[in-house]
């Protein structure tokens, strides 16, 4: 690796099919990164990627396993860095920001520092139907589950321009395979409370020729379900106390006119409805102790991902003093 300043740098370059881009990447951020070790993870592409990068001087590496998530987890868990800087090998992030975003990781004032581009110029750059409508339903959707409180809202989550902390790469469990994996990212950083920072950054769309593998619907889904099943595995008491809730309601909805047809005649002329009105609530009352329950369990994980953290650090700071 490449040292300044005791500080060591990666920038990650995960590429599909990037040929036509890929080599003024490589010279764009090694221009303002000198320092930076830049690796290329080539996702089986059939063009000449990766002799491409190669040439441009970086190092390249191979993860056979399709889909972006696999990339980025092989990167995570291959390359030992201070500061891990994360583009797209298509050319539509400018390279001026990289500094600033480094240099906010080196100093610690983030462990995940967000290259916004929706505040800037990506409603006007981007051509392609509903993407800036599915960028907002994204962030909104975590915002209004996660973002609370006093932490400033997430204004990009699908963006693929991020800094990372060595702290938050080495302890961020990348369950997704593919596109999604910056919402994953995006949610873990604000669940386990870690510092995110958010810079406006430009956007330009892709070279004319350069085609986006981006799937608008498929993937689309994908990042919905993503936060469906994370609010679930996260936050299991408000999931389930939600449920629960509305539960309640259709019970007592159903129960409601049988009672007053019992306190009017005496007769429970409905018994099919009573039933149903009963299993109705009994479903109710076992969602939300499965709630009490997996929240119990929720909470047991942050307390060892704390614990975790602070192992980490610990070591961190042994290794910087040795």
């Amino acid at each position: 690796m490449n040292v300044a300043d005791g500080n060591r740098i990666a920038v990650l370059i995960p590429c599909y099919n990037e040929a036509q881009t890929i080599g003024k990447v490589i010279s764009d951020y090694r221009r303002v990164l000198p320092e930076a070790d830049i690796y290329v993870y080539d996702n089986n592409s059939t063009d000449n990627t990766a002799e491409l990068a190669l040439e441009a001087g970086a190092i390249v590496r191979y993860e056979y396993r399709q889909g972006k998530g696999n990339v980025i987890r092989s990167m995570f868990r291959d390359v030992d860095a201070d500061c891990y800087l994360m583009i797209d090998g298509d050319d539509t992030y400018p390279a001026e920001n990289a500094r600033e975003m480094c240099d906010m990781v080196l100093s610690r004032k983030a462990d995940m520092v967000i290259g916004d581009r929706l505040s800037s110029t990506y409603f006007e750059e981007n051509k392609r139907r509903f993407h800036g409508m599915g960028n907002l339903l994204v962030r909104k959707c975590i915002n209004t589950i996660w973002g609370r409180g006093a932490r400033k809202p997430i204004l990009d989550v699908m963006t693929g321009y991020r800094a990372f902390s060595h702290l938050f790469a080495k302890t961020f469990p990348v369950l997704s395979q593919g596109f999604e994996i910056e919402t994953e990212m995006t949610i873990h950083a604000l669940d386990k409370n870690l510092l995110v920072k958010s810079l406006p950054v430009e956007y330009r769309d892709r070279p004319s020729g350069s085609e986006s593998k981006l799937n608008t619907y498929t993937d689309g889904v994908r990042v919905l379900l993503t936060i469906f099943n994370l609010y679930r595995d996260y936050r299991p008491l408000s999931f389930f106390g939600i449920l629960a809730v509305w539960l309640c309601l259709a019970s007592v909805i159903l129960f409601v006119p049988v009672l007053l047809e019992y306190v009017k005649t005496g007769l429970v002329p409905r018994i099919p409805t009573l039933v149903v009105s009963a299993f109705v609530m009994l479903a109710s009352l076992l969602s939300f102790m499965c709630g009490l329950l997996l929240d119990t369990t929720a909470k047991m994980n942050r307390k060892n991902f704390e614990l975790y953290l602070n192992m980490m650090s610990a070591q961190m700071r042994h290794n910087d003093s040795a």
